[in-house]
């Protein structure tokens, strides 16, 4: 599989398709939404940008993004409209509140990005009937098709990354886990699973390690002096590799599949080729590489 040319969420929005299936992401979204408000505040009163660049990387092409979109526009007319109340500290005049945004949505090129820039539309045009509050800040939108584990903007350009449900996935099946490798070192896994091997959790492990701190040098290259990262994504509690509800949610879908192949339905060495491009670390991994 090339990841980034086929791995995409279900298109559409058809029953089956991310659209329509992605409960459990919106929930994260809007658990969140504090977060990135105080984030946003935080942006607008320490640097008062003109022009803010606010990045979603990996966007997809559901309602969440819009929910991020209109919790950035709401929490900036707030603080703009709370600034312009402000007695005035020094002749500055009210432009200096003023604030333009532009909004980058990122993903991979296989992403539905027509659907996603449709449902912006569709949801923006009816958001403007039945506005409540201050009125939201100019905005503007464009799609960037590309990976997130390469370099996306100038430097010092963006002033909040947001990233919702996406780092727990990696850039590439864990180096190591070749599909033409014989014998198959994780069997009938796709994940890791009580039965894989440690030598193999140890190469998924390290594809994490190789691809946050390529992530976090990157994003530190893009971000304004000032700026903030809200990145939500899934992992573990505690320091047990075999723990968490990826393993045991990827060790249901694999027995299933195993399921398959033994009434002849999908090929056993299919299965024995395939390892999901992801992990979920731990709070430790994730300090270890962020300090």
């Amino acid at each position: 599989m090339d990841i980034r040319r086929d791995f995409h969420m279900a298109e559409g929005e058809g029953e089956w398709s991310y659209s329509k299936n992605c409960r459990r992401q919106q929930i994260a979204v809007r658990e969140t939404k504090p977060m990135v408000e105080t984030a946003v505040k935080q942006v607008y009163a320490a640097l008062l940008p003109r022009t803010m660049v606010v990045a979603d990387l990996g966007c997809s092409a559901g309602p969440n993004t819009l929910l991020f979109i209109s919790s950035v526009l709401s929490s900036i007319a707030a603080a703009a409209a709370a600034e312009r109340c402000k007695p005035p500290s020094g002749g500055g005049d009210d432009d200096d509140h003023h604030v333009e945004l532009q909004f980058v949505l990122n993903d991979l090129p296989g992403n539905d990005f027509n659907h996603l820039f449709r449902s912006v539309e569709e949801e923006f045009r009816r958001a403007a009937g039945c506005e409540r509050g201050p009125p939201p800040p100019p905005y503007y939108v464009m799609g960037l098709p590309e990976s997130y584990y390469n370099r996306l903007f100038p430097r010092q350009s963006v002033h909040l990354f947001h990233s919702s449900y996406c780092l727990h996935w990696r850039s590439q099946e864990p180096e190591g886990l070749e599909a033409w490798r014989k014998p198959c070192l994780n069997e009938d896994n796709i994940y890791i699973a009580r039965t894989t091997a440690p030598s193999v959790a140890k190469l998924f492990q390290e594809q994490f390690q190789k691809d946050f701190s390529l992530f976090l040098k990157l994003r530190h290259e893009e971000l304004v002096h000032g700026g903030r990262m809200v990145l939500i994504f899934l992992g573990r509690k505690n320091e047990d590799v075999y723990s968490g509800d990826l393993n045991q949610l990827f060790a249901l879908v694999a027995t299933a599949l195993q399921s398959l192949v033994s009434k002849g339905l999908v090929e056993k060495e299919k299965l024995e080729s395939f390892n999901l491009p992801i992990y979920g670390p731990s709070v430790g991994e994730v300090k270890d590489l962020v300090t």
